[in-house]
């Protein structure tokens, strides 16, 4: 599917690999010059480390699950333990795809009462849905759609991703009507999907993302305007030099400085580079202006 308007420099469509699951300190934003943590806006303010359990907080961990079996994970994936089944989840992301492991990541990404093994499930049933066609890919295309409805926010953000790297053309729709959704985390994840497919035709939709609330969304409207060749986006890049937060500070004035071309072809760079962390996804990375 090609979408009338979009960048030329995006009609060549970056393919290949995915693009690393939302992680709130990834920014475009941070320099040399941050002065404080609190400086940054992690955002995940349903996260209070200091009450998790150390299972908890190693349950992105596989390393207890090293020698299990799919079959074996596939049980831990019913387990009682929720943390059991959030790293049965991430494991059977590496094991070889089959029916058995489709059908089992699907139910617990759509049916599981725990929020981190939905987003870790449907992160893994990504892995096994190829190009997005197919039996998996079709799967988890489905499942994926279903999430974008989600209770919870983090599982949105990594449903918006999931669609992203099986096939951001085909699923344009779906992302775009996620781009005001209410939390920052999957209008960050749907513009920078966006962003990918149409280039330069997103500016004004960036421009409205830079008067954001949230100070991520924001850093990355405009780090994203660093690849709009418009007076309008430099202008607007100017007034963001003055943001109150500093993330979105030295991102624009990063942006000022970059050739708008030139940020276009290499946006999606990291799609192509698979040094990643684990439960981390390309979407998230920083790109290099």
């Amino acid at each position: 599917m090609t979408c009338d308007g979009h960048d030329d420099e995006f009609e060549k469509h970056l393919d290949e690999e995915p693009d690393p699951q939302l992680d709130p300190m990834r920014s475009p934003g941070v320099g040399s010059d941050i002065e404080a943590l609190e400086d940054i806006e992690v955002g995940r303010e349903d996260v209070t480390i200091g009450e998790a359990s150390p299972a908890e907080l190693s349950a992105a961990d596989t390393e207890p699950v090293a020698d299990s079996d799919a079959a074996a994970l596939l049980a831990d994936l019913e387990a009682n333990d929720p943390v059991d089944r959030r790293r049965a989840a991430l494991a059977l992301k590496d094991e070889p795809t089959a029916s058995a492991v489709v059908s089992g990541l699907a139910r617990a990404a759509t049916a599981d009462d725990d929020a981190d093994v939905r987003q870790f499930a449907v992160e893994a049933l990504t892995a096994h849905g190829g190009d997005g066609t197919g039996t998996s890919g079709e799967r988890a295309a489905a499942v994926a759609v279903e999430l974008l409805d989600d209770d919870d926010p983090w599982v949105r953000a990594e449903a918006v991703v999931a669609l992203d790297n099986l096939d951001r053309e085909a699923h344009e729709d779906d992302i775009a009507a996620t781009v005001d959704d209410d939390h920052h985390a999957v209008r960050r994840n749907a513009a920078v999907s966006l962003f990918k497919l149409r280039g330069a035709a997103m500016a004004d939709r960036l421009l409205d993302l830079s008067h954001d609330e949230s100070e991520r969304v924001r850093e990355w409207a405009a780090h994203m305007l660093g690849g709009v060749d418009e007076n309008r986006a430099r202008d607007r890049l100017q007034e963001l030099t003055d943001d109150p937060a500093t993330v979105v500070r030295q991102t624009a004035e990063r942006a000022l400085d970059a050739d708008p071309a030139r940020f276009r072809r290499n946006f999606g760079a990291l799609e192509n580079d698979g040094r990643l962390l684990p439960g981390e996804d390309r979407l998230n990375r920083m790109p290099d202006l």
